[in-house]
């Protein structure tokens, strides 16, 4: 708590003191830094004696920038699927209203056509998910603005800013939709679109401040619009670029001694941390590269662990970079380029070129880094350049699988390890690998929260249908550790899928204690190895099908029903099988069932973690 004098304060009472310190010590320097600017426009757009000033008249159309005469709507939008957006949306917005602009932030997934109405300035922040799609909250918005209700945008400014993954054949693919959606529509571009790669914040910077100057600063008399849907963020102050230690309490492995796949159960202490989280959030956590992967490429580059290098104004050595900072097993654009050109190699050059993104993602999955430089060695080699051939090392989220109201300053996940033969040699995941085999009792790992604001539990005695496979089942056992706690009345309905029943039923005994106390009430199981199957395999879309009048009766009772597993495969055929139940049991064409299911997610009883 900050310590101010008495004498320094403004007019406050003890009560209004109280308040304010107690929400200054959750609120970190970005939200900090975005209040100011927003208390600020608040008492400029007041009377002097305090009163709210008078809304303004109907004006004619405005000028084509913000002056004193009449300020242009600001509208800042995002889509987000782990939070970056946000982050860049929220500090525009911040920067926005330093400046006295009437700004409004807006999350995409709460996005309605009445509110692009209001923006005569729309910014615009988009990540893509996976390959080419946007993030999942923010597909009914892209429907809209890409199908035939969508507005006319003429004499609307706009600006994009694309985040992607350049490992991705249609990297920031959901941005440029974007870009090219609201042209099309008549508005006009304030700059050029900017497209970034996992290392964003440099390229976002940039952008905000060249999108600045374009948004000219308004009258001293220009109220603030206070945000929607502001992003949450981590609380106590440790977030993706300040990570809690935390240690580790437990490493279990989940699956049997004869399972095809290796699932572990992780157990963290918070303890010190103040970190909160909430049922369906997700965990950041920040890998390490094993150390038989750094020693072999150091041994591989004949470069020394000890050889000094500078990483955005830090020093240290190569050793110290390669086990912590930076990617040293994904091939990415960038790394092809440079090593293109410390290689002398045409191959890689050509591999470059804009037009071969299809190839260049074909060979950036079929090769790691030690790989390619195996293939093409290059002499002479520097320390420093290598290490800017090369991109930071991301965070890895992960879906949480406990309840805090249950564990109290600890957080469970549950992960599976990735392991596979590359060119005869047994590679692993960077953070599913380093987890399994480095992350043992006592051990640190620097990790933050990651709230997921569209993967929520309604209230207890609202029903709830919970589909999962594989780890996709580790936010379930949290919903189920929540209502257990909360005595919650609702009715419950797990679908489970897996491999083999005798191996690989995830906390198969809690599921079994939580049917027999009444807080799950159904359970069906699919496991698509089994011989019991008969000819076909069976998934958790069989199950559903097979419940397809209970299911339906269900979500016309108000159920809400969550998905979480892979997206690719399993989550696009629930989808359909969900549509084909609504049309089966609810008398609707495929139009009347997507509708439907596109009504549960505007109403937030259609929600999907899915990756």
């Amino acid at each position: 708590m900050v310590n101010v004098p008495t004498s320094s304060r403004p007019a406050l009472g003890d009560a209004q003191w109280t308040h304010v310190q107690a929400l200054a010590d959750t609120l970190n320097n970005d939200q900090l830094s975005w209040l100011s600017g927003y208390f600020a426009g608040v008492a400029r757009g007041r009377q002097p004696d305090g009163a709210q000033a008078p809304a303004p008249a109907a004006a004619e159309a405005p000028p084509a920038q913000g002056t004193a005469s009449g300020a242009r709507p600001i509208v800042v939008l995002y889509g987000t699927e782990t939070g970056n957006s946000a982050a860049v949306a929220q500090d525009l917005a911040a920067r926005l209203g330093e400046r006295g602009h009437a700004v409004t932030l807006r999350d995409m997934a709460d996005c309605k056509p009445a509110h692009l109405r209001e923006a005569q300035d729309l910014l615009c922040i988009a990540s893509t998910y996976g390959d080419g799609d946007p993030p999942q909250p923010a597909v009914g918005f892209f429907e809209f603005l890409e199908g035939r209700k969508a507005p006319r945008f003429d004499g609307v400014r706009y600006a994009v800013l694309a985040l992607g993954d350049s490992t991705y054949e249609r990297f920031c693919a959901a941005g440029r939709r974007l870009d090219e959606r609201l042209a099309g529509l008549g508005a006009q571009a304030l700059l050029p679109r900017v497209d970034c790669d996992v290392d964003f914040e440099e390229s976002a910077a940039a952008w905000i401040q060249a999108l600045l100057p374009k948004l000219a600063p308004v009258a001293a008399t220009a109220a603030v619009v206070q945000a929607v849907a502001q992003p949450e963020a981590a609380p106590a102050g440790y977030d993706k670029r300040n990570p809690f230690p935390a240690r580790v309490l437990d490493n279990l492995v989940l699956t049997g001694r004869d399972s095809s796949k290796e699932v572990r159960h992780l157990e963290l202490s918070l303890e010190g941390s103040g970190l909160r989280y909430e049922p369906g959030d997700a965990i950041g956590l920040r890998p390490r590269n094993a150390p038989e992967v750094v020693h072999a490429l150091l041994g591989q580059l004949g470069l020394s662990e000890n050889a000094g290098v500078a990483l955005k104004g830090r020093h240290l050595t190569l050793g110290e970079a390669f086990a912590s900072e930076l990617d040293i097993v994904n091939v990415t654009p960038r790394f092809l380029e440079h090593w293109g050109r410390l290689s002398a190699s045409a191959e890689l050059e050509q591999l470059a070129l804009p037009d071969r993104a299809a190839e260049r993602a074909a060979f950036a999955q079929a090769n790691h880094v030690i790989d390619v430089i195996r293939r093409l060695p290059a002499k002479g080699l520097d320390a420093q350049a290598v290490a800017q051939a090369l991109r930071p090392l991301q965070p890895r989220l992960y879906s949480i699988a406990s309840s805090q109201a249950a564990v109290s300053d600890e957080v469970h996940l549950t992960v599976s390890a990735l392991r596979y033969d590359l060119y005869g040699q047994a590679r692993a995941g960077v953070a599913s690998g380093y987890l399994a085999a480095h992350a043992g009792p006592d051990a640190e790992i620097g990790v933050y929260i990651q709230s997921a604001p569209h993967f929520r539990l309604p209230a207890g005695d609202v029903p709830i249908i919970m589909i999962g496979a594989g780890t996709g089942v580790a936010p379930y056992r949290a919903f189920m550790q929540e209502r257990e706690v909360q005595g919650a009345t609702g009715r419950a309905w797990l679908f489970f899928g897996e491999r083999q029943f005798r191996t690989d039923f995830l906390y198969q005994l809690e599921w079994q204690d939580w049917l027999k106390s009444g807080v799950l009430d159904h359970m069906d199981v699919a496991f698509s190895r089994d011989a019991s199957n008969g000819a076909g395999k069976a998934y958790v879309w069989h199950r559903l099908r097979e419940r397809a009048r209970e299911i339906y009766g269900w979500l016309e009772e108000g159920a809400h029903v969550y998905v979480c597993g892979d997206a690719a495969r399993m989550a696009v055929d629930v989808h359909r099988t969900l549509s084909e139940i609504i049309v089966e049991q609810g008398g609707r064409d495929e139009e009347g069932a997507h509708d439907y299911l596109r009504g549960l997610q505007d109403a937030h009883r259609y929600q999907r973690d899915v990756y």
